[in-house]
């Protein structure tokens, strides 16, 4: 026991927030370890490389740190950092994005057929999403996995709700030929790789 805490218990969600809004060094780092994980993988579906993940999420924890005085707790904790990790990570991408082109298509082709994700690891699906263009990995992130509308998608990234669609249309049937370019594989040569 110490300070009265038993060792190795695990503060409140509670606690966390208060010792975080005070600058206690041992909350901001529980609350780092509590949630690192999750919000790397959030980040690393905005990202094209590992490295750039990892400076996606220690971006996003100072704004973390910085911002939950703010915080109103009207969500829950893990739903508010999430938020600022796809902000953060859509501010560093937006940087990029006027780069790349995104054809605005008025008709896209917006197929209700679904992706069969059966038999795809986690790591593997990240993969196949860090693969894809980068507007459409974006906006693939945001609709497909954020589960926002295309109409606020396109008011987030600055394009038009055509535009939107059509990245998404394109990043699904990308996606599609990758898993079934997968799928073929492993009918053809099983489960181990060689």
């Amino acid at each position: 026991m110490r300070n009265g805490r038993i060792i190795g218990f695990m503060p409140t969600e509670q606690e966390l927030i208060d010792g975080c809004r005070k600058g206690n060094r041992a909350s901001q780092k529980a609350l780092y370890e509590r949630y690192c994980r999750k919000m790397m993988m959030v980040c690393l579906r905005y990202s094209k490389s590992v490295g750039e993940a990892e400076d996606i999420l220690q971006e996003g924890f100072v704004k973390v740190f910085q911002g939950i005085k703010d915080f109103r707790q009207e969500s829950k904790l893990d739903t508010w950092i999430t938020r600022i990790m796809v902000n953060t990570a859509l501010n560093v991408q937006r940087k990029k994005l006027y780069l790349l082109p995104m054809v605005d298509v008025e008709k896209a082709d917006l197929q209700e057929d679904e992706i069969s994700l059966s038999g795809i690891q986690v790591t593997e699906l990240l993969e196949m999403i860090q693969t894809l263009p980068q507007g459409c990995q974006i906006v693939f992130n945001l609709f497909a996995i954020e589960g926002y509308s295309h109409r606020e998608v396109s008011e987030m990234l600055g394009i038009s709700e055509g535009t939107s669609k059509s990245q998404f249309a394109r990043a699904r049937s990308l996606l599609q030929q990758k898993l079934e370019k997968e799928s073929s594989y492993y009918l053809k040569y099983g489960e181990g790789k060689i």
